[in-house]
C-alpha cells in the first residue's frame, strides 16, 4: 500500500497545539505514513523551539469540530493523553482528520511501523528476544530428570497459539501429546511454565477440557495430568471462572475435570471477569479520571461503579492462592479458564513474582514476560487493538496484559525493595503494548509473527529496553534481593489506583514524579558516595 494515497494534505502551517501540561504552541503540523509530528514556529518570541512526535497508532479516538473557514481536531490516545489541534481551513481539517482515521487503524501488520523502525543503535541481525523456549530449558536443569522438551508442535499444528517446543513430562510421547491436544480448547494440552526451586512442585497452563454435555474422556489428558504431579497424592486444578461458567461451558463443548477422571485433582474455582467486562470496566475508570467536574465523593462512586480496583484484588487473591498451594502446601497446581490465553496467564505471571526472586529482577521480569505472555500466545493485537477512548464498537479488546501491569505495580508499591524494576518499566510497558516501534507485541500468536517476518524484520523492545541509555530509569535503586515469597495484601485499604498511568497528565501526578525522580537521584549518588 502506498500510504501516500491516504494523505490529502500533508502539512498544514498555523496550527495551533493544545496538549496536557504545557502551554498552547502554534506551529506546523505534517502527517506521514506512520506519525504527525508538530514543530513549534515561535522561536522569535523567546520561547525554545519545541516538537511532538505521535505515533498515529498510538491513537483511540478522533473527533473533529468545523467552525466557519476552521476546524478543530481532538486526538484521543491509548496511553490516556488528549491533544486538540486548531487548524485554519475546513477542508484542509476534514483531510487531516480522515487520514489520522485511516493510518491509525491499519490492519496489515507488515504495513505497521515496527516493519519502517531503523534505530541506528540496533540491528536487525542481533539476538531477538531474551530466550527461547529452547534455551529456557537447556539452562534449567532441575528440569531434566523429569521433563523433557517436545517439538511437536514444531510447524504449528498441533496448537496454533503454542510456540514450536513445548516442556512436558518425561514420560508423555509427542503421540499422546496430539491426542490430548484435541481434547483442550484451542489445542491448547498442559505444559509446564514453572518449577518451585526448592520443592519441586510445578505450575502448568492449559485451556479448559473439552468434554462437553456427554462427560467425553480422553485417557491421554489424563495421563498427562497424573504424570505431573508424579508420585504425589494431589494436585490442584485452579479454573479462573466460576463453578457455575464451568458448568455452563459444558452446555457448548467445554468443560472441567471431573473428579471421578481425575481423582487425584482438587478443583478450585475463583471467578475472574475477562473480555467485554473487563474492557467495559477500564472505559469507566478512564471516564471518571477524566471528569474534573465532580466532587470527591461523586469521583470515588464513579471508581468504585468502573470496578477496575475489584478486578486487580481478584487477580491478586488468586494468584496469591496458586503460590500458596505450590510454596506452602507443597502441592502442584493446573491453571486455566477457557481459552488459556488471558487469565491463565495472568495469574501464573503473578503468582511467579510472588514466589521467584529470580522473576523480580529487570532481566527476569521482562524474560517473564516474553515467556508467559509473548510466547504463550496471548493475542496482543486483538486485546489492545483499542484503549478506553475509541468509539469503535467492541470486538475482541480487552485490558487484560494492563492489569498485569496493575498488580506488578501494587506489589512493587508494598515491597518497594523486593522488585528490582521501577514504575517507569511498567509504563512504558504499557505504552508499548498499545502501540509500539519494536515488534515484540504484534500479532497474535508466535505462529502469526513466523509468517509475518517479525524476527527478521523487526527489533525486540525487550533487548532494546536492557541495552537502553534510560536503562537506569528501568531499575530501582533502591532493590535487595530477598529469597522469600512477597505476600501481597489484597484487603481494599491496601490497593491504590494507579495515578502514575491513570492520572499520568495532570499536573499532581506530574509534580509527585518530579519529586520521586529528585528522590531517587539522591538515592543514587548517595550509592555511589558509598561505594567510593
Amino acid at each position: 500500500m502506498e500510504f501516500s494515497e491516504h494523505i490529502k494534505t500533508a502539512n498544514v502551517e498555523d496550527v495551533v497545539l493544545r496538549q496536557p501540561l504545557h502551554p498552547p504552541l502554534r506551529g506546523t503540523l505534517c502527517i506521514t505514513g506512520h506519525h504527525l509530528l508538530f514543530s513549534d514556529r515561535e522561536e522569535d518570541e523567546g520561547r525554545s523551539s519545541g516538537q511532538v512526535l505521535l505515533l498515529l497508532r498510538n491513537i483511540d479516538a478522533v473527533e473533529k469540530r468545523t467552525s466557519g473557514s476552521s476546524g478543530t481536531i481532538t486526538i484521543k490516545c491509548k496511553d490516556l493523553r488528549v491533544l486538540q489541534l486548531d487548524i485554519p481551513g475546513m477542508e484542509q481539517c476534514l483531510n487531516i482528520a480522515r487520514s489520522i482515521e485511516t493510518l491509525s487503524c491499519l490492519d496489515c501488520v507488515s504495513e505497521m511501523f515496527p516493519f519502517f523502525y531503523r534505530p541506528s543503535e540496533l540491528n536487525l541481525q542481533d539476538q531477538w528476544g531474551l530466550s527461547s523456549p529452547e534455551e529456557h530449558y537447556r539452562q534449567a536443569t532441575e528440569l531434566h530428570n523429569r521433563w523433557r522438551l517436545s517439538s511437536v508442535n514444531r510447524d504449528y499444528s498441533v496448537c496454533p497459539t503454542y510456540p514450536r517446543a513445548v516442556v512436558v513430562p518425561r514420560e508423555i510421547s509427542d503421540d499422546m501429546l496430539v491426542k490430548a491436544s484435541r481434547f483442550r480448547q484451542g489445542g491448547r494440552f498442559p505444559v509446564l511454565c514453572y518449577v518451585h526451586r526448592k520443592n519441586g512442585m510445578v505450575i502448568v497452563r492449559s485451556a479448559q477440557p473439552l468434554t462437553g454435555a456427554n462427560r467425553k474422556r480422553c485417557k491421554e489428558d489424563e495421563t498427562l495430568l497424573q504424570a505431573v504431579i508424579g508420585g504425589s497424592d494431589k494436585g490442584y486444578v485452579i479454573d479462573t471462572r466460576s463453578a457455575q461458567q464451568a458448568q455452563q461451558a459444558r452446555m457448548t463443548g467445554g468443560g472441567f475435570e471431573s473428579k471421578s477422571c481425575y481423582s487425584q485433582w482438587k478443583r478450585l474455582h475463583r471467578h475472574m471477569e475477562r473480555g467485554k467486562a473487563l474492557q467495559e470496566s477500564l472505559i469507566k475508570l478512564v471516564e471518571a479520571c477524566g471528569d474534573e467536574s465532580s466532587n470527591m465523593d461523586r469521583w470515588l462512586s464513579k471508581l468504585e461503579n468502573s470496578k477496575w480496583l475489584s478486578h486487580v484484588q481478584t487477580a491478586l487473591s488468586t494468584a496469591g492462592l496458586l503460590a500458596e498451594c505450590v510454596e506452602r502446601d507443597g502441592r502442584s497446581v493446573l491453571v486455566h479458564g477457557s481459552e488459556g490465553t488471558e487469565s491463565t496467564l495472568l495469574v501464573s505471571t503473578l503468582a511467579q513474582l510472588i514466589m521467584d526472586p529470580g522473576c523480580r529482577t529487570l532481566e527476569g521480569f521482562l524474560a517473564l514476560l516474553e515467556r508467559e505472555w509473548v510466547q504463550a500466545g496471548h493475542p496482543f493485537q486483538q486485546r489492545c487493538a483499542h484503549s478506553a477512548f475509541s468509539h469503535a464498537r467492541l470486538q475482541h479488546e480487552s485490558p487484560v496484559f494492563l492489569l498485569l501491569l496493575d498488580c506488578a505495580w501494587q506489589l512493587w508499591r508494598q515491597f518497594p525493595l523486593a522488585l528490582g524494576f521501577s514504575e517507569a518499566l511498567l509504563l512504558r510497558l504499557a505504552d508499548e503494548a498499545y502501540a509500539s516501534s519494536y515488534g515484540t507485541f504484534l500479532c497474535n500468536s508466535e505462529q502469526e509473527r513466523s509468517v509475518a517476518g517479525v524476527r527478521e524484520k523487526t527489533h525486540c523492545l525487550f533487548q532494546a529496553l536492557l541495552r537502553s541509555r534510560h536503562r537506569d530509569s528501568y531499575c530501582n535503586p533502591l532493590y535487595e534481593r530477598t529469597e522469600l515469597a512477597i505476600w501481597p495484601s489484597v484487603h481494599p485499604q491496601s490497593l491504590q489506583l494507579w495515578r502514575g498511568f491513570f492520572l499520568r497528565w495532570t499536573p499532581q501526578t506530574r509534580l509527585l514524579e518530579e519529586a520521586q525522580e529528585e528522590i531517587r537521584n539522591m538515592i543514587v549518588e548517595w550509592e555511589k558516595l558509598v561505594m567510593s
